[in-house]
């Protein structure tokens, strides 16, 4: 009997600022998860450049563009590396830092439409991160909805203390 081959899955995650988009990934590692790669395309606007490491080995370090990357032009960067990097695992799921959940989202969440639209009405509490947060979940939902979401959120940490200090 051949036995088909086992399907590798990873893990990315994403953490998207003005001026940045870093990234992590994972595999499963027994009932652990190991972290495989981690890097940045920092400079977005200006001078980007992506700064990649596996373990302890640096594994890219180049200029992107002279021109300057927009959040969208950097993702599709950043997805085109890790892909290459990754020699055929499947991305299972994506998590994202978002700074801000309002009052429904205090544990991470799974990331549709619906929760997309609810996130969009913090952009005026937090108007330098939220947007930029927003903008690779919104682009993951369009160009790959079949790749499940996770939103997970700073707010989160302030829910736990007492309602005189939140």
């Amino acid at each position: 009997t051949v036995m088909a081959a086992r399907e590798e899955r990873a893990i990315l995650v994403l953490n998207a600022g003005s001026s940045s988009i870093k990234f992590c990934t994972f595999r499963r590692a027994g009932q652990r998860l190991e972290r495989e790669l981690r890097g940045q395309v920092s400079g977005l606007g200006t001078a980007p450049r992506l700064v990649a490491r596996r373990g302890a080995a640096s594994i890219a370090d180049r200029a992107l563009s002279p021109d300057g990357l927009g959040h969208a032009d950097a993702l599709g960067v950043l997805l085109e590396f890790v892909r290459e990097e990754l020699h055929g695992e499947v991305i299972a799921g994506i998590g994202h830092r978002v700074v801000h959940g309002g009052m429904a989202y205090s544990m991470p969440v799974r990331v549709d439409r619906g929760v997309l639209d609810d996130l969009a009405q913090f952009v005026p509490l937090a108007p330098l991160h939220q947007p930029h947060n927003l903008t690779p979940i919104r682009l993951m939902l369009e160009s790959r909805p079949d790749v499940p979401q996770v939103a997970c959120f700073d707010t989160a940490f302030h829910r736990a203390q007492p309602e005189l200090a939140q």
